[in-house]
């Protein structure tokens, strides 16, 4: 049996890492990394122990607890956890990677005087997506929902002093504001139409017996609105742009955004309400649509991309469109198997590029990067290990899961097949761009200045930054033979290897690595693409103008409609409605001033005046009644 202490126990030990490091350790670096890298190993440990006793029944056991929150006539909003295969499985992921990328932070963030603040949010980042995995309704999601944007932001903008850092977390926060409206939108809906005898409720336990009860136009709208809150989280298109701006916050931040927590939580989302989105092919098609075309787009801006960390995150943006594609293919199994994967090589790489940049002092243009193989030779071969892993080079953990979610897109959709098939080779491409270009050749081969009067400084990071990457780089090598479909969802047996794709997957994965050596694989000073792609590399060196089309809305449309409605506020509702009502209470006030003189001859002769009228008013009143009583006695005679 599931002790419930455990998951108490590891949803708070991260909130406790943060309250202590913001009350007592502020000024201790020392201190304040160990709380934080304490708080984020007990809730991994706690995680374990309940994974094991998850799975010692069969089928796992499902355990929920809740706590009576607000409870006003038929509102009653609970706080609690549902634990489930699901549940257990990304709590692992996020406090498993997330402690790896912790203590990874304790050695990055060194040198910096600020670090405190920095375990401080990163504690309550790691509280918040836990949150988000543990909700058993609708309003305690939202909650964490929120509260990863509130962290996220926090976090992006943590050097705010630097103007690019700060506008990122301003960009990042609205972004998402923007896709959560939708979100809650959603789920107030979703409330409206839930009671079928049993009161409305948010649960997501009571929500799975009203959903076939809803009406089909109903439950795509309710749908959609719900995925709005993935298109902002997970970035999809068109709201995809804040998430390759975030890489203006710290290094670790960055995997820890893009592997274990914030753009993962609307993949979870998704799998964790699918009974909601299932019974809708339209929202489904839409869905599936979306991530195809999230996928290519990323995958083609990544290869003019000369920015280490802005590489990699396109990378994430086009994984995160083929997990979207396969939840919108009806497969959440094969979503959340690549999500568990891309997790452990994408933190990898991360923390990997978070290490050259370390050794050669804050560096982030591929350019003036070459040959740092021979001289970071652990942090190069992790980085080979999570690049394959990414490519889908067999046996390697992202060859089993991308090659299921292309598996699943063959059997389904020929056009969605292509397109994923087409960005699957794009990352092979770009990502062989990357190692090339930054580990391959000799170091000496460089012609960047800054790198040339470094170049004997150069060396392997520190042990607490490696042990990370060495750890993440085994998950890459082995995920893919720990049985993660089996544990994600027990109830569906994993599907055999479809041998047609899996083979078509590696050809196009050989190929694009192989196309990238040729380009890339001698040393040139420039990217040779630059003169391949002409004005189309341009485009997209512009991201495809999606920022400046949102910059031109904003500065042509919203602000002049804004100015519009200032000056209606202003010139008519102040100057009319306020400011005139005001006047004219001023003037009344004002004539009546004049009958108040002290005078006592003039309030007699009012009085008499008030009396003569009162007078006339009755005289005129008996006549007119007279006259309407004589009228009708008139009228009765003459007809008599």
């Amino acid at each position: 049996m599931v002790a419930p202490s455990l998951v108490w126990i590891a949803f708070f030990a991260p909130l406790v890492a943060c309250v202590l490091i913001t009350l007592f350790f502020l000024r201790s670096k020392a201190i304040s990394s160990l709380i934080a890298i304490a708080g984020i190993l007990t809730s991994f440990v706690c995680s374990c122990l309940v994974f094991t006793q998850i799975f010692q029944t069969n089928p796992p056991a499902q355990l929920q607890q809740s706590l009576t929150w607000i409870n006003i006539d038929t509102l009653t909003i609970n706080f609690g956890f549902l634990m489930n295969p699901l549940a257990i499985m990304m709590l692992l992921i996020v406090t498993g990677v997330g402690s790896a990328i912790f203590i990874y932070s304790r050695g990055y963030m060194n040198e910096d005087p600020s670090s405190p603040r920095f375990f401080a949010y990163l504690s309550l980042f790691a509280f918040s997506m836990i949150g988000i995995v543990l909700s058993n309704n609708f309003i305690q999601l939202f909650i964490f929902w929120e509260l990863v944007g509130l962290s996220s932001y926090l976090l992006i903008g943590f050097w705010y002093a630097k103007p690019s850092a700060a506008d990122a977390g301003v960009k990042a926060f609205m972004v998402n504001r923007l896709s959560d409206f939708g979100f809650l939108c959603g789920i107030i809906l979703l409330w409206s139409v839930s009671d079928i005898g049993m009161g409305r409720s948010f649960q997501f336990t009571d929500l799975v017996a009203v959903v076939p009860h809803v009406a089909p136009h109903l439950l795509t709208i309710i749908a959609l609105l719900l995925f709005c809150g993935v298109i902002g989280k997970s970035a999809q298109i068109p709201l995809h742009v804040w998430l390759i701006d975030a890489m203006e916050g710290p290094t670790p931040v960055s995997a820890l955004i893009h592997a274990a927590t914030m753009v993962a939580a609307g993949i979870y989302l998704l799998a964790r309400t699918f009974f909601i989105f299932e019974p809708s092919a339209t929202a489904l098609t839409f869905i599936a649509f979306t991530g195809a075309i999230t996928a290519l787009m990323a995958a083609i801006l990544a290869v003019a991309e000369n920015d280490i960390k802005r590489i990699l995150a396109y990378s994430t943006l086009s994984q995160l469109g083929l997990m979207v594609m396969a939840l919108g293919l009806g497969g959440p199994m094969q979503g959340m198997y690549h999500l568990t994967t891309h997790a452990f090589f994408k933190a990898l790489l991360f923390l990997g590029a978070g290490s050259v940049i370390y050794a050669l002092h804050h560096e982030q243009n591929i350019w003036n990067m070459h040959g740092l193989l021979k001289k970071m030779p652990i942090t190069g071969f992790t980085f080979l290990i999570g690049t394959l892993a990414l490519c889908g080079i067999f046996p390697l953990s992202g060859f089993w899961s991308k090659d299921a979610i292309l598996a699943l897109a063959f059997e389904n959709n020929t056009v969605l097949y292509l397109i994923a098939a087409t960005a699957s080779g794009l990352t092979a491409f770009y990502m062989g761009r990357l190692f090339f270009v930054v580990f391959w050749g000799n170091a000496s081969d460089t012609h960047h200045v800054h790198h040339e009067a470094h170049a004997h400084e150069i060396h392997e990071s520190p042990a607490v930054m490696t042990i990370p990457l060495i750890f993440l780089a085994i998950l890459s090598t082995i995920g893919g033979f720990i049985g993660i479909p089996h544990y994600l969802f027990p109830q569906e047996a994993p599907e055999e290897l479809n041998m047609r794709v899996a083979i078509i997957s590696s050809v196009v994965a050989l190929l694009g690595l192989g196309f990238s050596y040729m380009i890339y694989g001698k040393r040139t000073e420039n990217d040779p693409l630059v003169t391949k792609l002409g004005s189309f590399y341009t485009v997209l060196q512009n991201k495809f103008y999606f920022d400046a089309a949102y910059a031109w809305y904003v500065d042509k449309i919203q602000q002049n409609v804004a100015l519009i409605l200032s000056r209606f506020e202003t010139d008519i509702l102040d100057r009319w409605c306020v400011d005139g009502l005001a006047k004219l209470a001023r003037a009344g006030g004002k004539a009546l001033r004049y009958l108040q003189n002290g005078i006592v001859q003039f309030y007699a002769m009012i009085f008499i005046l008030g009396i003569v009228l009162l007078f006339l008013f009755l005289i005129h009143s008996f006549a007119l009644i007279f006259a309407l009583g004589l009228v009708p006695l008139f009228l009765f005679l003459m007809l008599a």
